[in-house]
């Protein structure tokens, strides 16, 4: 494989398929943290991979594609340890955002973004924590899922944050993107149907942390979809709180969760970071106890707030990012102020443990942008079918 857009960790790496389905004939690529029986996982980190050794066993995500007949087809670069959003990464280099080589692909699932939309592969593997999947999906132009947390297995993954780490997916088309979440969501209701949304609802807050350019172009795709399937429209604030200070609770209780799962292996092995990692991983060694209660408060009233909304016939619209891509030379103070903007749209769905998908829909000065739709709990299927419906039916106006 001609890896021009240095999204790939390993290209030669290969799984056949193991079954015959849904998924027979395509090929996926996973990100550098999934396991595969004998090989070891690099995390984005020269020294995490000099310390760990092989897997014993296929994570049961891939293992899942494989016997619907998908064919694994190499591993994906990653930001270390997947603690970033950027996709830039000091020891092995920016993977090359095909739709925009001049900005940044978007993190930490970086590569397994690049290799979709560079066509490398049909759909591609990575994980969402904070926004790792969301966010190169939108600045790479392709579509991307984060499911309702738990609900996907995540055995044979290198954990960042428990409970916000999901695996989620990527794909070029709404089709390849339900195809994968049939296979990856077994065991929900096979009657479940696109119909059963009825309201939308533009969330204020949200909306108002998009860039001007950002917000224009988003328009013509929201006039579509408040034309689409009748549904009852309204825009509503969901964040009395500010959207800020649901980033804080985010970053609070993700960054202690983060410190709990990685120090032990930091204190023992002093590994190299990038400087932004390294900052990032200290300044979670330094929250709280007490601040994790508070923000843990506010997280379950977030959590209560959005589900009692949305229930499962509501749709939450929200810009997936405030606005295209950032340069590929970004770093320091804007890069975190980048981050800081960005992680406010992107909390939502996390504190929530809620379904999001990301789509294509349009771009500013050449660079993509995305929309995105929240569903309830649960209400997986039910929104890649009907975001396909949606789309079927704009083709055909």
């Amino acid at each position: 494989m001609n890896d021009t857009y240095n999204a790939f960790v390993q290209t030669e790496l290969e799984l056949p398929p193991i079954g015959e389905g849904m998924l027979s004939g395509l090929a996926f690529a996973v990100k550098d943290v999934f396991a595969i029986k004998g090989y070891t996982s690099g995390a984005g980190n020269p020294d995490w991979l000099r310390t760990h050794s092989p897997w014993n066993k296929t994570a049961s995500s891939i293992t899942r594609l494989l016997a619907s007949g998908a064919r694994l087809t190499g591993t994906t670069h990653t930001d270390e340890l997947m603690y970033s959003i950027n996709g830039q990464n000091d020891h092995y280099g920016t993977p090359i955002n095909p739709k925009a080589p001049d900005r940044i692909p978007g993190g930490s699932s970086s590569g397994s973004a690049v290799a979709v939309a560079a066509g490398a592969v049909d759909f591609a593997l990575g994980t969402d924590t904070g926004g790792s999947v969301r966010v190169p999906s939108a600045y790479c132009g392709i579509y991307g899922f984060r499911p309702t947390h738990n609900l996907v297995p995540i055995d044979g993954v290198i954990p960042l944050a428990p409970a916000y780490d999901t695996v989620g997916w990527m794909a070029r088309d709404i089709a390849m993107l339900r195809k994968v979440g049939e296979v990856l969501l077994a065991g929900l209701a096979d009657d479940v149907t696109p119909w059963g949304f009825r309201r939308l609802i533009f969330a204020e807050e949200a909306w108002e942390k998009a860039e001007a350019t950002c917000r224009s172009s988003l328009q013509n795709s929201c006039a579509q979809l408040v034309q689409s399937q009748g549904l009852k429209q309204e825009w509503r604030s969901i964040a009395p709180e500010g959207l800020e200070a649901w980033s804080h609770a985010f970053r609070t209780t993700q960054g202690r969760e983060i410190w709990q799962t990685h120090s032990e292996w930091i204190a023992r092995e002093k590994p190299k970071f990038g400087e932004s990692i390294g900052a990032r991983f200290a300044s979670a060694s330094t929250i709280t106890a007490a601040e994790v209660e508070r923000d843990g408060a506010l997280r379950h009233v977030i959590r209560k707030r959005l589900h009692e909304l949305l229930r499962d016939d509501g749709l939450l619209l929200i810009p997936t990012i405030p606005g295209a891509a950032p340069s590929r030379a970004i770093n320091g103070a804007a890069n975190e102020e980048r981050r800081f903007w960005t992680m406010q749209l992107s909390c939502i769905a996390g504190l929530s443990g809620l379904p999001q998908v990301t789509i294509p829909a349009g771009e500013v000065d050449g660079a993509p942008i995305g929309l995105s739709l929240i569903a309830g709990a649960k209400q997986d299927l039910k929104l890649l079918r009907w975001v396909e419906q949606f789309e079927k039916e704009a083709v055909k106006g």
